[in-house]
This record gives structure tokens, sequence and C-alpha cells, in this order.
């Protein structure tokens, strides 16, 4: 049983703070199917995010596009990207480095715009794959190495090595990509599939139908279906079921209510399906899922 939480908002913006008590950053080690839900949740966030996958393999979710990161290669996430990970591994689970930060940590203001600005914000940087094979690449990946074992010896100016070891990799990065492109219409359709996902997240227990969806994008029934299967994978309503079903998994853990009660209070109209969707999704029924959870906690 997965048992470490990942805390998102009603906009799927991540909860969790990235940073020390003295900087904007954060890096840790990231075992995939440990999660509740045995795989990263679909989530955006402001800081950019740098990998480097130490076993196994990881299945990345970035918008419209699915990037398998090996053992040894990385991946940068551009701020403000939709992203999930899962374990794309057949004999080993995956485990990763993870450092995230703010884009403002990475040089003065005076540069600021210059050199980060416009990478941030460009369209056609929503990821970057890396490679160890690459020169840079190799470079790149030992720093967020050896980033993490400054947070972890925290020898004195720790801070100060954090720091330039940032300022380094995000020289390596821009000296290394690519043109950029700003185009107007990316940018509103990522807003609209936000503004639709909000609207789902604050309204999942009540009756929801494709109608409510496409209002919510300014656009047809059929080009949100074309937008969730293109960005997401799925249809508008399995997303609503599957939502539905993490929203009760918050309520298993932290609730004694009954299966029925759970069902109800997530929007779901018959227990049975509640609990045959939710088997489909947890390889369990919720009646299992709490009876393990409670074992683990109470062993």
């Amino acid at each position: 049983m997965q048992n470490i939480e990942f805390i998102i908002d009603h906009n799927l913006k991540e909860m969790t703070e990235h940073r020390t008590d003295a900087l904007s950053v954060a890096c840790y080690e990231t075992t995939i199917v440990q999660h509740v839900h045995g795989h990263i949740p679909l989530h955006w966030h402001d800081e950019l995010q740098f990998v480097a996958v130490l076993q196994g393999k990881a299945l990345f979710h970035i918008n419209d596009q699915k990037i398998a990161v090996p053992k040894g290669d990385g991946i940068f996430i551009n701020s403000g990207m939709m992203h999930m990970a899962e374990d794309h591994g057949v004999s080993e689970n995956c485990i990763y480095l993870c450092l995230n930060l703010s884009p403002h940590v990475i040089m003065p203001s005076d540069l600021y715009m210059k050199y980060v600005h416009p990478y941030v914000t460009a369209t056609n940087l929503p990821f970057l794959y890396i490679e160890r094979t690459n020169v840079w690449g190799e470079k790149f990946l030992d720093t967020i190495a050896r980033i993490r074992g400054e947070f972890v010896d925290q020898v004195p100016f720790y801070e100060v090595n954090v720091a330039s070891a940032v300022l380094d990799m995000w020289k390596m990065l821009i000296m290394n990509g690519y043109s950029l492109e700003h185009d107007p219409s990316e940018m509103s359709r990522n807003k609209r599939m936000k503004d639709m996902l909000q609207w789902i997240h604050l309204n999942y227990a009540d009756p929801i139908r494709l109608e409510d969806i496409a209002r919510m994008g300014q656009l047809s029934r059929s080009e949100t279906c074309r937008y969730f299967k293109q960005i997401l994978r799925t249809t508008p309503m399995q997303y609503v079921i599957e939502y539905r079903i993490q929203r009760s998994i918050e309520l298993l853990q932290l609730s004694e209510r009954s299966i029925t009660e759970i069902a109800y209070e997530v929007g779901f109209n018959s227990t049975s399906y509640y609990i045959n969707q939710f088997r489909k999704t947890m390889n369990a029924t919720p009646l299992q899922f709490k009876r393990e959870l409670s074992q683990q906690r109470n062993p």
C-alpha cells in the first residue's frame, strides 16, 4: 500500500512548498510507486523542475506528450506545465532525484528578464529531455546529484554552493537549447484547459454534464473532448470519475464514514458503481483499501 500524500488544489496546482529555510529550492528523492495513487498525479506548479532518474524508468505525461526517461537520463519540466509521472519499469521500481526551484532564484533580477523569463514563458519549451550521452547532459545531471548532496551534508556555506550550481545548470540549459517561440494560441489553449479542470475540481460532488465543462472552456462539446483527449489522454467524463476516485481516497484515509457515505459525498449516485470504478483504478475495493491502510497504521 502506498501512503505518501501528494496535495494539489482545485486548479491542479501542487501545494507542496518547494524550499528550504534559506532557499526557494528543494531537492529530494522520489519512488513513484510509494505515492498513494501508485503514480504522481496530474498537477502543475510555478517552479521549474529538473529530474535525474536513478533507477528503473519513468513515463512522464507533459501536456499532450508522453516521454519515457530511463535510468541515467533526465528531464527539465518548465514552469506552469501540467504533468504527471508513472512507473514504466518491469523489473525495478523507478526512483529519481527531483530538483524544484523558483525561476526567480536563478540569477539577479537585472538579468532575469534577459536570461530566464524568455525561457519560462516560451510556448515551444514545455520540457527538455536530457541525455547523459551528451557532454553537457552528463554535467547537468551530475549537478543535480551534487545539489542533493549539498542538502544532505549541509557543510558550511552549502547554500552558496547550491546557488552556484543552479546558475551553472541554467547556463548549460540555455546554451544548449534552441530558438524560443511565444505562441498566443498555445497560451490560450493551456488556460482553457486549466479553467475547465478548475471548474471540475470545484464542482465534482455535484452532477456534471459535458455541456457544463465545455461552457467553462468556451468550447463546443466536440472541441472539449478533443482537448481532453490530446492533453490528458482521456475523455472529460472519465476524468470526472477519476478525480472523484482521488477525492474519495482522501476520505478513506481521514474519515470513519461508510463506503456509501463517501461514494455520495464525492459525486457518485450509486455505491456499486463507485466500488466498480474504484476497483478499476486502484486494483482493490474501497473497503480493501481502507482495511490495508488501517493495518499499516496499526501493525
